[in-house]
């Protein structure tokens, strides 16, 4: 083999590496032995070998959400390549751009009855904007191409099946960049914008939802509610991006969020939406002119009344509509109104954190967080009790925050606090997981220990699946199944090369959580937590 002959496996790794990848999350297969050779044989791009296939799909998922970079994992073929699919979802859910890398069957048993073999282009349909099976080594580079300019390009998932001997087999072509993109500037003026300033004019009850899209234009928006007389609302994926000093920000909405919002942001008449597409159902008013605002016109398709779609990028438009409403007379009453929905929740908010009693409120737990926690620290949610006890009384500051948006799957948490570290070593990162979000992870603990992931994990020990439970309560179901049977986490942590915490009282907490954040290492805290009704459990 000549200096520049490389294999499929090493040529596509340097392509990788020309697209910024750095880490690769998996589980070795034999349907994957050239790409795992290759990796042993250089050091640009480091594989973070993981428990569960599923695993390293939330990684590479959280790694793009993190980064907006090109997320990557890879799987043997068969059951391998199936594991990953939920993670996939939840980079699909999420518009998150990931590339799975999954090995297949040799070029000679495609389409027989060989073992573990299927139609991988079938498997990851629902989820893949884009999946090929490499059939010749000298297309490694084109396809690779096509794959990453589709996924940053779109923010989607892509996917490459290769049969294992192609892996292996000598292939030509060079590495190449992607082209550089300059973007052209939208083109609105206040002429072009007259019909969204014309709508916004006649609101009396305005209200603003934004969400992550909108993270450059906070202080824009902000103004703009000062002057429209509106109150902001937050998504989730929108949460700290206001302080909360703010005279007009009524923090989240929907479950989790403020209380009192519902009622005011169904009184609405004109409802503005920067940056984000969810729409909170149950808590939207019925009557309201929605005027929405993303670069994507497919975003408008969503199940939101929209009657004005607006695209371009948020912080282009929002000073000019700002400039358009410089003569507009905001009803004082509507904002006294939204003032006092704001106060009232704040001094409830603060009297739920501090609960007391043992087994915890979760209140109280999520208080002794935000008290402790650096502010530019990296959460990680996993789904559950958890993500709307955060949602309703974390206080966030320039804390970063990940999750899952859409896809909403359990089992989160623990894989996205490890990938945050990786890429961001120097930060603080904490997973706030509840104990069945955890158990679906449970061996990744040694993962973390593998790589000395100096992270901290708070589980909330409720016992039992308490966001079903409410569920099946409020549905008049009989349940059974949702409650866990939950080993000693301490233990358990401790038997994973982790260090184990657990707080006796409540008064403990913010001494519990220093200690465990002041520790250089994986550290986990098992706080026992009294089982609440959610309030806003629909």
């Amino acid at each position: 083999m000549g200096k520049t002959e490389r294999t499929v496996s090493e040529l596509m790794l340097d392509q990788l590496y020309m697209f910024g990848v750095r880490r690769i999350y998996g589980v070795v297969g034999d349907a994957t032995f050239g790409i795992i050779d290759a990796l042993a044989k250089q050091d640009k791009i480091k594989y973070i070998a993981v428990k569960h296939e599923s695993t390293a799909a939330f990684m590479a998922s959280a790694e793009a959400k993190l980064t907006g970079g090109l997320g990557v994992c890879t799987a043997t073929m068969g059951p391998g390549a199936a594991n990953l699919i939920n993670g996939l979802g939840d980079a699909y859910a999420d518009r998150a751009p990931v590339l799975a890398i999954t090995g297949q069957a040799e070029s000679d048993k495609i389409g027989t009855e060989y073992p573990q073999y299927i139609d991988q282009q079938e498997l990851v349909k629902p989820f893949a904007a884009y999946s090929a099976n490499l059939a010749n080594p000298d297309a490694t580079i084109e396809v690779l191409q096509k794959a990453a300019r589709t996924s940053l390009g779109q923010r989607v998932v892509t996917h490459i099946s290769i049969p294992k001997d192609i892996l292996m087999m000598p292939a030509k072509g060079e590495p190449r960049r992607l082209p550089d993109v300059i973007e052209g500037t939208s083109s609105f003026t206040n002429e072009s914008l007259k019909h969204a300033a014309d709508i916004m004019r006649m609101a009396k009850r305005p209200m603003i939802l934004a969400g992550i899209g909108a993270t450059s234009v906070s202080a824009d928006l902000e103004k703009l509610a000062d002057l429209w007389g509106a109150g902001i609302l937050t998504s989730l994926g929108g949460k700290g991006l206001f302080d909360e000093s703010s005279p007009l920000v009524l923090q989240g909405i929907g479950e989790g969020g403020n209380p009192y919002a519902a009622d005011v942001f169904k009184q609405a008449d004109v409802v503005l939406l920067a940056g984000t597409t969810w729409w909170p159902e149950g808590f939207v008013p019925t009557d309201a002119r929605i005027i929405q605002i993303d670069r994507q016109f497919d975003k408008f398709v969503k199940e939101i009344p929209t009657e004005l779609g607006i695209i371009g990028k948020t912080e282009e438009v929002i000073p000019i509509l700002t400039e358009s409403l410089q003569e507009f007379s905001r009803s004082e009453d509507w904002v006294a109104h939204l003032q006092q929905a704001k106060e009232k929740w704040a001094a409830q908010n603060e009297e739920e954190g501090n609960t007391k009693g043992y087994p915890v409120h979760p209140s109280r737990i999520i208080r002794a967080i935000d008290r402790t926690v650096a502010p530019d620290a990296i959460l990680a949610l996993d789904t559950g009790d958890n993500t709307v006890w955060t949602n309703r009384n974390f206080k966030q500051k320039d804390q970063s925050v990940l999750f899952s948006g859409y896809w909403r799957t359990m089992g989160f948490g623990l894989p996205a606090a490890m990938a945050a570290k990786l890429i961001q070593p120097e930060k603080q990162v904490v997973a706030v997981v509840g104990d069945g979000g955890l158990q679906m992870v449970l061996a990744d603990l040694l993962t973390a220990t593998r790589y000395e992931l100096d992270i901290t994990v708070v589980v909330l020990n409720n016992e039992s699946l308490q966001m079903e439970r409410d569920k099946l309560k409020v549905a008049k179901k009989e349940e059974v199944g949702v409650d866990l049977t939950n080993p000693d986490f301490v233990k358990l942590a401790e038997a994973c090369g982790w260090k184990g915490l657990r707080p006796a009282s409540d008064t403990e907490l913010e001494s519990v959580m220093e200690e465990a954040l002041n520790t250089n290492g994986p550290t986990l805290v098992d706080i026992s937590t009294a089982q609440v009704f959610f309030p806003e459990t629909q």
